[in-house]
């Protein structure tokens, strides 16, 4: 009943309606002092109370100007008066007007005005960042093509404090990894892709659906309070002007993928898809015999990429905007896999190799409806399919060793063949009103229904002894020969209301309320099933090589009895998330100080049923809820025109995840496993920044900030105790302390001049670096009853204390942009980025009375250096060219863990995973209308 009255209230709030606005921004230029900016101009709209000054560089903004056409005066003491007419203000776009004063008015054949898309222009993203009172950093479309960058998760280690893991697949701010963020698209949330993880894969969005992405490394009671390090938003594109079409096409290698072209393997599920769809709907169980247990090859790893845009405005009513693509990406690693269990070691394959190709399509609608001068909508629906298909293989070389299997004195190595097709489908609908029902009060509303399906159709599992003389099947349990299915069902349903009310807002002081309520319900369905097939008696079926193991899984080897298979009951799982929440802020500005003040309170209830067969007993469940006030305080404080000194703080929440809750085991292609903990609780984060920041003209930026933040009970993926090869997820630490500082620049080093401006010469080069240092510890803690005996203790090694998982002490981004001034611009941009070691997962102890010498160490990724070039050129009005280099160093990813072998007792660090994933090459052509 509540759900129905939530969505009965959405509707009738959609029945009412709201209205876009846009902004105006420009410099303004002293005609009768060379052409320099003139500083403290007044700048208004006429025959309204909005206008602004111009800052120290001329420079100006008039933020939520309601949608219309309007007359802008410019004026200055001892200067005439310039008026100019005719200013079309259109949604959710900038202005643009450059124009001068001087003792005569300027004629307006010197008024240049363009209108641009807000949020991907790099300059109308800084002005919006230096007049906010929160602190958030954001890069937009324009600064992405620049920098050749492909999806969203490559976009925002182009922030200062972020970085990925390319053990993981994570995006760290400040350290803190997946389950400490929140992601959103427009404002609203969208759910995970995987089971694996509580944000959805960013690399699913393409740039082309983006417009710009934003990360808010301070709290806004606005948004869910279920995060530690910051919310992601990623907005979606939108028409910008009238109308556009353009289609490009693009191919390229990955040197890796490209150096096996001739024996590329891809699953046995390849006769299975289409054009990246999987769409086989078959039993798991038939496919043991009607389908093969080999792989296929590809003759040429060909990446590619196909795409196309097109938008039109009808009217003063309806904009609509669509871009799709398909991209196949072709990638190849090949290194060192070993696992360490109490100091010893138990498994080895030297050349663990993963041949990956992946199909991912993408398709945005963007519908604005302008309902009258009042209000107006905004549809966007996203669909994201993306086939992944992945074959590993470790031990070809006779080199691989796995703990328990044979003995040495058998002259048998071991070899493992995992197949495994993941397709991802996702459906993100939302829709958005605005209404402006006065200058003095406006209200906002959007709602969202999401779907994911994430699958993993038929993932084939095949492991092996033999020799150069036989093949043996595995004979270590009735599951090393398996075909498996899973499948996760997620729908969500989410939505806000917003309503401000603006007492006062004059050129120096504003008094504005903001109060509003945040909804979400996301529910997960999870299955997995198992089919394993083993050999009645050892040696009764010999495979004639393990190239064709599928050999032996005949309808004759199943029918006498020679093969026989294994049939678990079926792995469940069910999860469901309800939130509610209110807010209420209130900002102020008053001269130089501006103040966000605000509280939220937000209770969230998790409840997860669960069915597994590593459970004791099967079935359990998991409930837990949470409620409380979530404050936040911004303030702004503006030293001059073009220096702000800013102060947050915030408290905060870290709920679990299905996934970390739910004990079901996710065995990994090299045979961890990943295990959920129902025992888990919520942890409760404490947040402070202080930030500086200078910019010394349009475009350019300098800002110092220092950070703290306090993890009450922090979550961590941490190696269990007991089963070899087991990770999962413990409340490891009393808390966490996280000390750090960031360094963010953006300069132009050399730019034309006004005259080569208005020429179409000269050239401009810009610099942009950032840098975080951190310091990170987490306390371990020792469980103890009330008789003070030893219930479990997460000290190891004589170590009470260590890192925060995933934080790296220093992270460091940069960049170098070329540009040539002409008709037909040339592009060339330098992107790198380093991230320092990193623990991929926390130690433990073994044997909880001897912490000291029996345990595991910390899991760590070293540091590595990433180098990207894009070089575009602009041939005529319709066409142009990009050559990109990815990973052009291509440095090896390598995973190492102390160990202390007790035949020697001294320690030394050993390599546990190593590889590389290939530099990538692309040359693409764009036709535009």
């Amino acid at each position: 009943m509540r759900l129905f009255s939530f969505i009965l209230l959405f509707t009738f709030t959609a029945i009412m309606s709201a209205q876009d606005v846009g902004s105006i921004a420009g410099t303004l230029i002293d005609k009768d002092y060379n052409n320099e900016p003139l500083p403290f101009a007044n700048v208004l709209i006429a025959g309204t109370t909005k206008g602004t000054t111009t800052d120290f560089d001329g420079n100006f903004l008039i933020d939520n100007v309601p949608v219309g056409t309007y007359t802008i005066e410019f004026s200055f003491v001892g200067y005439e008066t310039l008026e100019v007419p005719n200013v079309v203000i259109e949604p959710n776009k900038v202005t643009n007007i450059n124009t001068g004063l001087s003792a005569s008015a300027a004629a307006l054949d010197e008024v240049i005005i363009q209108t641009t898309s807000r949020r991907e222009s790099a300059v109308a993203l800084l002005l919006e960042q230096k007049k906010a009172v929160q602190i958030k950093e954001s890069i937009g479309a324009q600064q992405l093509t620049k920098q050749g960058v492909s999806d969203a998760a490559a976009a925002t280690a182009k922030i200062s404090g972020v970085s990925k893991s390319e053990a993981s697949g994570d995006i760290f701010v400040r350290g803190l990894g997946d389950r400490y963020l929140y992601t959103t698209m427009n404002g609203l949330p969208i759910p995970s892709d995987d089971v694996e993880r509580k944000n959805i894969d960013l690399g699913l969005f393409s740039t082309r659906v983006l417009e710009s992405l934003s990360i808010s490394k301070t709290y806004d009671t606005e948004t869910s309070a279920d995060q530690a390090s910051g919310n992601v938003d990623i907005t979606s594109k939108s028409l910008s002007g009238q109308q556009i079409f353009s289609v490009g096409v693009a191919s390229g290698i990955n040197t890796n993928a490209y150096d096996e072209r001739e024996r590329f393997a891809v699953t046995a599920n390849q006769q299975d898809y289409t054009l990246g769809f999987y769409t086989e709907d078959t039993n798991i169980g038939n496919q043991l015999i009607d389908q093969t247990w080999n792989p296929g090859v590809v003759d040429n790893p060909i990446n590619y990429n196909f795409n196309i845009q097109a938008g039109k405005r009808f009217g003063d009513k309806v904009k609509v905007f669509f871009t799709g693509s398909q991209s196949t990406n072709f990638q190849h690693q090949e290194g060192v896999f070993r696992e360490y269990r109490n100091n010893v070691l138990l498994d080895t394959i030297t050349d663990a190799s993963t041949f990956k190709r992946e199909v991912t399509t993408n398709a945005l609608l963007d519908v604005g409806f302008n309902l009258d001068t009042i209000s107006s909508f905004k549809f966007t629906s996203l669909f994201v399919n993306k086939l992944s298909d992945n074959v590993f293989e470790g031990g070809r070389n006779g080199e691989a060793a796995i703990f328990e299997e044979t003995d040495p004195n058998e002259g048998l190595s071991q070899f493992i063949r995992d197949q495994n097709t993941r397709q991802t489908r996702l459906i993100v609908n939302q829709l958005f009103g605005e209404h402006r029902f006065s200058e003095k009060n406006t209200f906002d509303w959007g709602v969202g229904y999401n779907l994911v399906d994430a699958d993993e159709p038929n993932r084939i599992r095949n492991e092996v002894n033999f020799n150069d003389s036989m093949v043996q099947l595995g004979r270590t349990g009735g599951f090393q020969q398996r075909k498996s299915s899973q499948e996760i069902d997620d729908q969500e349903i989410n939505g806000f209301l917003k309503d401000v009310i603006t007492f006062l807002d004059t050129e120096t002081d504003t008094r504005a309320l903001s109060f509003g309520a945040n909804y979400r319900n996301k529910q997960r369905d999870f299955q997995s099933k198992f089919f394993g097939v083993e050999e009645r008696t050892l040696n009764s079926v010999v495979p004639p090589s393990i190239d064709d193991l599928g050999a032996v899984f005949t309808q004759q080897n199943f029918d006498n009895g020679v093969l026989q298979v294994n049939d678990l009951p079926g792995d469940f799982y069910d999860g469901n998330l309800q939130s509610y929440a209110g807010f209420l802020s209130f900002n102020y500005a008053r001269n130089k100080f501006s103040a966000n003040v605000g509280v939220r309170y937000q209770k969230d209830q998790i409840d997860v049923n669960f069915d597994v067969g590593n459970f004791p007993g099967r079935i359990g469940e998991s409930n837990q809820e949470y409620d409380n006030f979530y404050p936040s305080v911004n303030l702004k404080y503006s030293l001059t025109e073009n220096q702000n000194l800013r102060l947050a703080s915030s408290k905060t929440i870290t709920l679990p995840e299905f996934k970390e809750i739910a004990p079901f085991e996710y065995v990994s292609p090299t045979n961890q496993v990943t295990r959920g903990n129902p025992n888990i609780e919520a942890s409760n984060n404490y947040n402070i920044d202080l930030k500086y920041e200078w910019f010394p003209s349009r475009g350019e930026l300098l800002s110092v900030t220092a950070f703290y933040k306090l993890i009450e009970d922090p979550i961590n993926k941490v190696q269990d105790r007991g089963s070899a090869g087991v990770f999962s997820f413990f409340n490891a630490g009393n808390e966490a302390n996280i000390y750090g500082i960031e360094i963010e620049s953006r300069f132009d080093l050399i730019s034309p001049s006004e005259a080569q401006e208005e020429s179409q010469q000269g050239y401009n080069l810009a610099l942009g670096l950032n840098a975080t240092y951190m310091e990170h510890t987490q306390d371990l803690k020792e469980i103890r009853d009330e008789d003070g005996n030893l219930v479990r203790t997460f000290q190891f090694n004589n170590i009470d204390e260590t890192g925060l998982q995933g934080a790296s002490d220093f992270i460091f981004n940069g960049s170098l942009n070329f540009t040539t001034n002409n008709e037909n611009p040339l592009d060339v941009s330098v992107v790198a980025n380093y991230a320092s070691d990193k623990i991929f997962a926390i130690g433990a102890p073994e044997t909880q009375t001897q912490a000291d010498i029996s345990y595991n160490d910390n899991i760590v990724e070293e540091g590595f250096v990433t180098l990207d070039a894009v070089v575009s050129k602009q041939l005529t009005e319709n066409w142009s060219v990009r050559l990109t280099g990815r990973n052009i160093l291509n440095p090896e990813i390598r995973r190492t863990q102390n160990v202390r072998p007790q035949s020697t007792g001294a320690e030394s660090k050993r390599t546990v995973r190593s590889y590389d994933i290939g530099s990538v090459f692309t040359l693409g052509v764009t036709f535009k209308l």
